[in-house]
């Protein structure tokens, strides 16, 4: 039996890494995106080379035009066949504010962040030719999308940008694709938080803790699984979208 095959944006490290390697877990062949380069972290490597996974990478610059359908359509020729998954996960975040923001940031930040989604996403529906079974979309968003604070201004609207089109997507495509998201809460804190500050942010969480990369793997992969389901988002994030919190949570549990 063929696996399936799922193509995941962003797909070599961090969060993006800890999906693929849930997938390869899960059975999946994958196609792993990287900006810069298309080298798996470490522990992704580990579980590739685990599962025998059946995995390639591909290097392509998503503020470049024209990417998104560039990259499809390496995939679907080195793979022989389409995505039965894409997860777009790619993205980029800026310091940005309404004082500072440029052209160029919102730019930039609509490009990587809401327009090359929705490219790949059509050009998987242009590819994708099975009657039998829908390939499945999964946008990985931000649980600021419901409240959203003044900070990193740019990547805020950008994700709300994708998440609008969860629902569009999802009735557009409906014949060939499911179009669910995924909206994580703090989870890689990348060495900005202390200890002290992150226990003081994992109290203000409904749920008193911070989700876990695997906790957003492990949804994505319950969406890729789930064929009744689509235009629909889930919050991986401790509860933090049924609060409103003014700053950013960098700022945020300090004192």
């Amino acid at each position: 039996m063929t696996a399936p095959l799922a193509l995941v944006t962003g797909g070599v490290k961090r969060v993006g890494a800890a999906i693929a390697a849930r997938l390869a877990k899960a059975g999946y062949a994958l196609a792993l995106h990287g900006n810069s380069d298309a080298i798996p972290e470490e522990a992704l490597a580990d579980r590739l080379r685990e599962t025998d996974c059946d995995w390639h990478g591909f290097q392509r610059d998503f503020l470049d035009e024209g990417a998104a359908e560039a990259l499809m359509d390496q995939v679907v020729a080195h793979f022989g066949r389409t995505p039965d998954l894409l997860v777009n996960s790619a993205s980029i975040f800026g310091q940005d504010d309404i004082i500072t923001i440029s052209e160029k940031d919102l730019t930039d930040h609509f490009r990587v962040n809401s327009l090359v989604p929705v490219m790949l996403t059509t050009a998987l529906h242009r590819h994708h030719r099975s009657e039998r079974v829908r390939a499945c979309v999964i946008h990985i968003l931000d649980q600021r999308i419901r409240n959203p604070n003044r900070d990193q201004l740019g990547y805020t609207l950008s994700k709300q940008a994708l998440a609008g089109s969860v629902r569009s997507l999802a009735v557009a495509c409906a014949d060939r694709l499911r179009v669910n998201g995924v909206a994580p809460g703090l989870t890689l804190t990348a060495g900005e938080y202390g200890a002290d500050q992150l226990a003081n942010i994992r109290e203000m969480m409904p749920l008193d803790r911070l989700p876990a990369p695997q906790d957003i793997a492990d949804a994505v992969l319950y969406l890729a699984r789930a064929e009744a389901v689509t235009g629909q988002v889930i919050y991986v994030d401790g509860g933090a979208n049924l609060k409103a919190f003014d700053r950013d949570f960098v700022h945020l549990g300090k004192d």
